[in-house]
């Protein structure tokens, strides 16, 4: 039996009606089927033609959201452990902001088994990078590793969840967060940011 490919105008609505979805939950997190429809210009029928439900929906977010994370997290190549995190903060902090309201339903309690399989590759650079840090010094070695990394994973998703992404300061507050959670001082993730400005400077989008 042979399998039909999507049809494009279906596959149209799909994209459509994910990026109304990621709209009309940036004004109303609470937002229902019906308001998700409408942004998308279509019925809810056409919708649920898509997705079983609203939380399919949001696990359908969650996946394409966690893809682009991914990308991410493999674009940054930098050797010296402090500056990768710092860019790999930046990078991801940028992609959040763009969905803030998005991400943090993903990173909520609801969800967060979901989102956790999901940026698994995520979850291993951060790993990795922290392992490295810690062998070579430039990261607090008072906690494990696998401890550090579940420590910066969770202080990252309270910043996504709790700051304000229009702040021109934003970015820089998300950095110099996780480089604290590490193991640097103020003055030392200062130093880094300005011998580096292009870690705050650039546009985010992998390499």
């Amino acid at each position: 039996m042979t399998t039909r490919a999507p049809r494009r105008d279906g596959l149209e609505n799909r994209s459509g009606i994910l990026d109304a979805a990621r709209a009309a939950l940036a004004l109303d997190p609470h937002a229902s089927v019906d308001a998700i429809a409408r942004t998308a210009g279509l019925s809810r029928r056409t919708l649920y033609g898509h997705f079983d439900d609203r939380d399919a929906l949001i696990r359908e977010l969650i996946a394409t959201g966690a893809q682009r994370f991914n990308v991410i997290a493999a674009s940054v190549s930098d050797t010296d452990s402090r500056l990768a995190l710092a860019r790999l903060a930046a990078r991801l902090w940028r992609e959040a902001a763009h969905v803030q309201v998005a991400a943090a339903l993903a990173l909520d309690d609801a969800h967060v088994a979901q989102t956790a399989e999901a940026l698994a590759p995520l979850r291993r650079t951060v790993a990795a990078l922290v392992t490295r840090g810690q062998g070579n010094g430039s990261f607090r070695t008072d906690l494990a590793a696998p401890t550090l990394a579940r420590l910066i994973e969770e202080v990252s998703r309270t910043v996504v969840s709790r700051t304000d992404a229009s702040s021109p300061a934003a970015a820089d507050i998300a950095v110099r967060t996780v480089l604290s959670i590490a193991g640097m001082s103020w003055r030392e993730a200062d130093a880094l940011l300005r011998e580096h400005p292009d870690v705050l400077a650039e546009d985010g989008d992998p390499e």
